[in-house]
């Protein structure tokens, strides 16, 4: 489940798409057709209520954090390498504010609401520093998921 709404929360913000979300879905059901979210999720007139009932019924709870964020970075590296710094940054911003409120302040999530700031007096090098060891949080760390 954590590594679905990563991938609807980076589909709101347009780094994956709707076929990448849905070709996860899809093997997520696959791997546990058991699932009553997977399978509500299958059926799902539009993306925008999927996103919805993704994070209406997540239980944060029993929510597994690194499982989420390796998805999450494993993504946003991959975007990292196609986009300008700048389109990076701003888009960065934005998926910050859309991550559920008991993610935002952990490591290394809340990165995203400050790594652009050295950008406004002119510091690319320490944004691509703190965007580099973001991306890099569970690789250096060895968590499994």
């Amino acid at each position: 489940m954590e590594e679905l709404l990563a991938y609807a929360l980076l589909y709101c913000e347009s780094i994956v798409s709707e076929e990448e979300y849905e070709k996860r879905l899809n093997e997520l059901f696959e791997e546990n057709p058991e699932n009553d979210i997977y399978l509500e999720l299958e059926f799902m007139p539009s993306m925008k209520e999927s996103v919805l009932y993704l994070r209406a019924y997540i239980d944060y709870n029993k929510f597994n954090h690194s499982r989420f964020g390796q998805a999450l970075m494993e993504k946003l590296k991959q975007y990292y390498r196609c986009v300008s710094l700048r389109k990076f940054a701003d888009a960065m911003w934005l998926l910050w504010k859309s991550l559920p409120g008991c993610l935002q302040e952990e490591e290394p999530f809340h990165i995203l609401s400050y790594a652009d700031d050295p950008l406004s007096w002119g510091d690319e090098q320490q944004t691509r520093e703190l965007y580099e060891d973001m991306l890099c949080y569970y690789e250096d760390r060895g968590e499994g998921v």
